[in-house]
C-alpha cells in the first residue's frame, strides 16, 4: 500500500532544480529485513528488489500496487539489473555468483569463479551496451550467515570485474577496499564506482577505454553522511548516490548539489516507469518512490 511520507529536499546548488514537481515521496512497501538492488522492468511495469537476509526477491506491480514474492531462495541476492533482452541479472552474494534469469524463468550462472577460486560475494552489477557485465566483489556475503553464507575468502582482493559476452572474466580494478555501487555515465565513456569502506567513503571515476579496460580512478566525490552504497546516473550526467541519511546528488563535475533526506538509511536506487522519470529507492526495511522532472540514463543505452 502506498503511503506518503514526510521528507526534506536539501538544495545546495541551482543544478538541483530539476527535482521541481510535486515533491511527493511515497513508501510502496515496508516489512523487508533489508531492501536492496531495485530494478524496473518496463515490459511488465513492475519493480524487483532484494530482501537480502530473507534470501528472496520481491516484486511490486505498478498497475495494481500489489507486492509479492518474485523468487524464494534467491541466494541472498543483492544488486540486480536488466540486460537489453529484458532479462534479470543478479548478484547472488550467498551463492558467490552472478546469474541471469532467462525469459522462461530458468537461471543461468554467468560467473562464480576467477583463476580457479570462488568469487567473494558479488554485490552490484551494471550492463554495458556491448553486452558486457560489470560487477563488484567485496566479501560482505561471506562475513557471516546473516546476509549470505559464512565462508573463507579465496580471492586475493576485492575486485571489480568485467564479464565479456564471450564469457571471459577480467579484473578491471584491483585497488579498492570495498567496491560497491557502480554506474556508467550516459555515454558509457566513464564508470563511477563507490568504495564503501575506504575512509572517508567515496566515489571514484574511471575512463572506459575501447578495449574494455579502465584508466584513471581519481576520487570524484566524498560522502558527508556515513558511507556510499548504490549509484545511478541521469541523462544530464548527474550522479545519484545512496548514503546513510538519504540520496545525495552530485553534478557531473563532482560537486554535491542536493540531497533527498529519508527516514531510513538508503542502500540503492533505480530509475523506472514508462519514461524512466520515477526514482525507486531501497532503504532499510522499505521501498520508496518519487516521480521527478528528469529521466534516468538508459541502461544499457540504445545503439
Amino acid at each position: 500500500m502506498e503511503h506518503v511520507i514526510d521528507t526534506e529536499f536539501v538544495k545546495l546548488d541551482d543544478r538541483f532544480h530539476l527535482l521541481d514537481g510535486d515533491y511527493v515521496v511515497q513508501r510502496i512497501h515496508t516489512g523487508s529485513l533489508k531492501s536492496e538492488g531495485p530494478v524496473y522492468f518496463p515490459a511488465g511495469r513492475y519493480l524487483v528488489w532484494s530482501d537480502i537476509p530473507a534470501s528472496r526477491l520481491m516484486r511490486w506491480d505498478e498497475t495494481t500496487g500489489a507486492v509479492g514474492v518474485f523468487r524464494d531462495d534467491s541466494g541472498y541476492s543483492n544488486g540486480n539489473t536488466i540486460d537489453r533482452q529484458g532479462r534479470l541479472i543478479s548478484c547472488e552474494q550467498g551463492n558467490r555468483r552472478v546469474t541471469r534469469t532467462e525469459l522462461d524463468g530458468s537461471v543461468t550462472v554467468l560467473a562464480d569463479s576467477y583463476n580457479g577460486k570462488r568469487l567473494n560475494s558479488p554485490n552490484d552489477v551494471v550492463v554495458r551496451a556491448d553486452g558486457s557485465i560489470w560487477f563488484t566483489d567485496p566479501p560482505y556475503g561471506i562475513a557471516c550467515d546473516y546476509e549470505g553464507n559464512a565462508g573463507e575468502q579465496e580471492q586475493d582482493g576485492q575486485y571489480v570485474f568485467r564479464l565479456d559476452p564471450s564469457g571471459e572474466l577480467t579484473v578491471v580494478a584491483d585497488d579498492f577496499c570495498r567496491p560497491n555501487g557502480l554506474a556508467f555515465s550516459p555515454d558509457e565513456s566513464q564508470l563511477y564506482i563507490a568504495d564503501t569502506r575506504q575512509e572517508p567513503s567515496h566515489i571514484r571515476v574511471f575512463d572506459v577505454l575501447d578495449d574494455g579496460s579502465l584508466k584513471g580512478g581519481d576520487i570524484h566525490a566524498t560522502c558527508t553522511a556515513g558511507r556510499f552504497d548504490g549509484l545511478r546516473v541521469d541523462t544530464t550526467g548527474r550522479i545519484w548516490a545512496a548514503a546513510w541519511d538519504g540520496v545525495h546528488c552530485f553534478a557531473p563535475d563532482g560537486d554535491l548539489i542536493g540531497k533527498l533526506m529519508l527516514p531510513e538509511s538508503v542502500s540503492n536506487l533505480a530509475f523506472g516507469g514508462p519514461k524512466r522519470n520515477q526514482l525507486f529507492i531501497t532503504a532499510g526495511r522499505s521501498v520508496y518512490t518519487l516521480r521527478v522532472t528528469f529521466n534516468g540514463a538508459l541502461y544499457p543505452p540504445a545503439t
